[in-house]
C-alpha cells in the first residue's frame, strides 16, 4: 500500500516484552481520561436537574414549569447554562499552551501531576458553589486540568508503549474517558432522585475521586525514556527503557530516541518549527482530525443527552436512563477499538465509523422532522425507542472510531522535536471546537430544530472522504520512524518530504 491512499504499515519493531510496569503505568496515566470523561458526562445530567436549575438558572427553570411556553426545541436555550458547560473547554484551550512548556521542560509525569492538582481544586469549588461565579471558577480550574492532562497523557502512552501494541495502550485513555462518562451518568441517575436539593452537589463533588486517582498515578509512575533523554538524562532514560522493555539490549531503540532528541534540542522555537514544510502534513492532519471530531456531533450527545431525550418527550428519569444506555454503548465501542486498532488499523475504523454515524444522523433527522414539532410531540413509544437505538448506533460507531483514534493518531505522527508543540495544537484545536459546540448546541437545536442532525451528517460525510484520501496508516510503525516509513511513502504528502531534501535550510532535519 506504499503508493496508495493509506500508506505503509511496516517499520522496524524493536525488541522488548509487554511488561507489567508498562501496563500498570499506562492504566494509572490513563486515569486522566477518567476525569475528562466524568466532566463531560456530569454536566449534562446536572443541567437537567430542577434543583440545580432553580438555584443557578431560574429563567430556564421557569420555562420548564410552564407547558407550551417554549418550543420543544428551545426549552434549554440559555447562554448562561451553555457557559457552565463550555467554560471548562475555554480554560483547557488556554492551559494547553502552558502545558506544552511543562511537558517539554518538566516532563510528561510532572505535567500530569499539575493536572491532578487543578482537578482537585476545581472539584472543591464546584461542589461548594454558592453562586454562579463559584460554579464558573470551578469549571475554569477543571478546564486547566483537562488542558494539562490531555497534553501529557496521550504523549506518555504513545512513548512508553511497545510499537506492536501502541494503539491499544494509547486507547486506554479513551476507554477511561468513556468509563468516566458512564460513571457520571449513573451517578446523575442516582443523585437526581435525592430529595433536599443537594443531589447536584454530590454529582459534582464525586469528581474528586478520579482527580485523586490521576494525582496518585502521577506520583507513582516514572517519566518516559523519550522525555528523560530529551531533557539530557541519558543514563536514567536508558535505565527506564530497560525496565519497561524487560530486556538488557535496548541499544537500537535508545540510539533512535537519542538521535530524535538531538534534533529536538536544536529546536529553539517549537511552535515556529511546526510551521516548517516538513511538519506541515502532520499539522494539517491533526488540526482537521480534531476539528472533524467535534463536528461529528458527539458532544451534543455527551453534554446534553438527558436534555436531548427530554426534548424528545422522555420524562426526567427516562431521559437519564437513556443517557446511561448510550454511556454503556460508548464503553463497549472503546473496548472494540482497543481490540481492533492494531489489527485492522486506524483508517478502516475511521471510515467504517464515519459511514455508520452519517446514516444514524440522517435517520434521527427524518424521524424528528416528521414527528417532533415546535408545540407538539407525536413521538410514540416505539419511535422513541427507535431514536434511542439509532443514537446508540451513532455513539458506538464514534466510540470505536473518531472518539479514540483522533487522539491516538495525533499523538504518534509528530517527530520528537515537534511532538510537544504538536500535541498542544491538538488539544487546543479540540478544546476550541468543543467550546464552540458546547456554547452553541442548545441555540442551534432551538433554531435549526431537526435539521441540526443533517448539519452534522454533512460534516461526517466530508471527514470520511478526508480520511479515505489523505490519512496514511500508522499501524505497526515505530514512533520515531514515522517520517521515513509513513510520510515519504504517502501518495500526496511525500512531496512535502521530498522538497525538504532539496531545501538546504531543512536538509539537516529531514
Amino acid at each position: 500500500m506504499a503508493g496508495g491512499f493509506g500508506g505503509p504499515t511496516g517499520g522496524e519493531d524493536f525488541e522488548g516484552k509487554i511488561t507489567a510496569i508498562v501496563v500498570i503505568s499506562c492504566i494509572l496515566a490513563a486515569s486522566g481520561g477518567l476525569m475528562f470523561g466524568y466532566d463531560i458526562g456530569i454536566s449534562g445530567g446536572v443541567t437537567s436537574m430542577p434543583d440545580f436549575l432553580k438555584e443557578f438558572f431560574p429563567v430556564v427553570y421557569r420555562k420548564q414549569q410552564i407547558p407550551g411556553l417554549e418550543s420543544n426545541y428551545c426549552k434549554y436555550d440559555n447562554q448562561g447554562l451553555q457557559l457552565f458547560t463550555s467554560s471548562l473547554y475555554l480554560a483547557a484551550l488556554t492551559a494547553t499552551f502552558f502545558a506544552s512548556y511543562t511537558t517539554r521542560v518538566l516532563g510528561r509525569r510532572m505535567t500530569m501531576l499539575i493536572a491532578g492538582v487543578f482537578f482537585i481544586v476545581g472539584t472543591i469549588f464546584n461542589a461548594a458553589a454558592k453562586n454562579l461565579a463559584m460554579l464558573i471558577i470551578g469549571r475554569l480550574l477543571l478546564g486547566c486540568g483537562v488542558g494539562f492532562a490531555n497534553q501529557a497523557v496521550p504523549l506518555f502512552l504513545s512513548e512508553i508503549a511497545p510499537t506492536r501494541i501502541r494503539g491499544a495502550l494509547n486507547l486506554l485513555f479513551q476507554l477511561m474517558v468513556t468509563i468516566g462518562i458512564l460513571v457520571a451518568q449513573l451517578i446523575n441517575y442516582g443523585t437526581a432522585k435525592i430529595k433536599g436539593g443537594y443531589g447536584w452537589r454530590i454529582s459534582l463533588g464525586l469528581a474528586g475521586i478520579p482527580s485523586l486517582l490521576l494525582t496518585l498515578g502521577a506520583v507513582i509512575v516514572t517519566d518516559t525514556p523519550n522525555s528523560l533523554i530529551q531533557r539530557g538524562k541519558l543514563e536514567q532514560g536508558k535505565k527506564v527503557l530497560k525496565r519497561i522493555r524487560g530486556i538488557e539490549n535496548v541499544d537500537p531503540e535508545f540510539l533512535e530516541i537519542l538521535e530524535a532528541s538531538r534534533a529536538a534540542i536544536e529546536v529553539k522555537h517549537p511552535f515556529r518549527n511546526l510551521l516548517k514544510r516538513k511538519n506541515r502534513p502532520q499539522l494539517i492532519i491533526t488540526i482537521f482530525l480534531q476539528f472533524f471530531q467535534q463536528f461529528t456531533g458527539i458532544n451534543s450527545i455527551n453534554f446534553y443527552a438527558p436534555v436531548l431525550f427530554q426534548t424528545l418527550g422522555f420524562k426526567n428519569d427516562a431521559s437519564l436512563y437513556s443517557s446511561v444506555i448510550t454511556g454503556v454503548i460508548m464503553v463497549l465501542g472503546a473496548i472494540i477499538s482497543i481490540y481492533f486498532v492494531d489489527k485492522a488499523g486506524r483508517r478502516v475504523l475511521l471510515i467504517e465509523g464515519g459511514i455508520q454515524m452519517f446514516l444514524s444522523h440522517v435517520v434521527v433527522a427524518i424521524i424528528l422532522g416528521m414527528k417532533l414539532k415546535d408545540q407538539s410531540n407525536d413521538l410514540d413509544h416505539g419511535l422513541g425507542i427507535l431514536v434511542v437505538i439509532v443514537v446508540c448506533s451513532f455513539v458506538g460507531s464514534f466510540g470505536w472510531s473518531w472518539g479514540p483514534l483522533c487522539w491516538l493518531v495525533a499523538s504518534e505522527i509528530f517527530p520528537l522535536e515537534a511532538r510537544s508543540a504538536g500535541q498542544s495544537v491538538t488539544v487546543s484545536v479540540n478544546m476550541l471546537f468543543t467550546f464552540v459546540i458546547a456554547q452553541a448546541f442548545l441555540s442551534m437545536l432551538c433554531h435549526m430544530k431537526f435539521a441540526i442532525f443533517l448539519f452534522f451528517a454533512a460534516w461526517v460525510f466530508l471527514m470520511t472522504v478526508f480520511v479515505f484520501f489523505l490519512l496514511p496508516e500508522t499501524k505497526g510503525v515505530p514512533i520515531e520512524e514515522m517520517v521515513d516509513v509513513v510520510w515519504r511513502e504517502h501518495w500526496y504528502w511525500k512531496r512535502y518530504m521530498d522538497d525538504c531534501e532539496d531545501d538546504p535550510k531543512e536538509k539537516g532535519h529531514a
